[in-house]
């Protein structure tokens, strides 16, 4: 096996769209020789109410988020743990797409290499009917303890690509092996200070619940919320 060393990685979101829903827990682990030898994982405080079906999937409220760390304070930290070395994860472009997006809007550099389970699973189990993580890892038999969270899916991740080379490798060395990772995106714009003051007569005016970190909404985020609060309360009424 070529990639004795590699950050495990996993990504709990808001919603599938890196430009417009947010990263809602980070979970990562440094694998060396097979090993556990570090681990990182945080809750990010999105700022807004969490999906319902989010929520349900992954156990993770309202609360858990509100306690949790912002974005570039994580980001920050999530560089220093993963240093140079080589990503791993379930549909790792996913997860990639997302930390690069946070990272441009936050003015920090994210390039990196992956190695992709799911594309390896492809390759080396074609007969499956699926290859999602939870199913890999009843196949492998692979022992999990909370699906759909963060470092818990990392580190499956990580037990499913060391079960499957050592199985697989000698027959297709090269899809074991890490690649440059190609994810271009733009960095959003802050929302503008007339959205920031509508957002915060909405707020006041319907008495909501909201502590928004209006210094950290892009524009679009900006708009979404306004959006919403106005379909589920109502605009305001001079």
């Amino acid at each position: 096996m070529k990639n004795n060393t590699y950050i495990a990685i996993d990504l709990e979101t808001t919603g599938l769209n890196p430009s417009g829903d947010k990263i809602l827990e980070i979970g990562a682990a440094r694998i060396v020789e097979g090993r556990v030898t570090e681990t990182y994982g945080t809750f990010i405080n999105v700022g807004i109410p969490i999906p319902y079906f989010i929520t349900n999937l992954t156990g993770i409220d309202d609360e858990m988020a509100s306690g949790g760390k912002q974005i570039r304070e994580a980001m920050g930290e999530l560089l220093d743990f993963c240093g140079d070395d080589v990503l791993l994860g379930h549909n790792i472009l996913f997860d990639y797409s997302f930390l690069k997006q946070a990272a441009v809007n936050n003015s920090l550099k994210f390039e990196r290499h992956g190695i992709d389970t799911l594309k390896i699973a492809r390759k080396c189990l074609p007969q499956l009917p699926s290859r999602k993580l939870e199913y890999l890892c009843r196949y492998l038999s692979i022992e999990t303890e909370n699906q759909h969270r963060a470092l818990d899916d990392a580190l499956a991740a990580s037990e499913v690509y060391r079960k499957l080379a050592q199985r697989y490798y000698e027959q297709a060395p090269e899809v074991f092996e890490a690649c440059p990772m190609v994810c271009r995106v733009k960095k959003e714009c802050p929302a503008t200070k007339i959205q920031k003051g509508y957002l915060i007569d909405l707020i006041k005016y319907h008495r909501i619940d909201l502590d928004v970190p209006m210094d950290t909404l892009t524009k679009s985020e900006a708009s979404r919320l306004i959006d919403k609060i106005i379909l589920q309360h109502g605009r305001i009424k001079r």
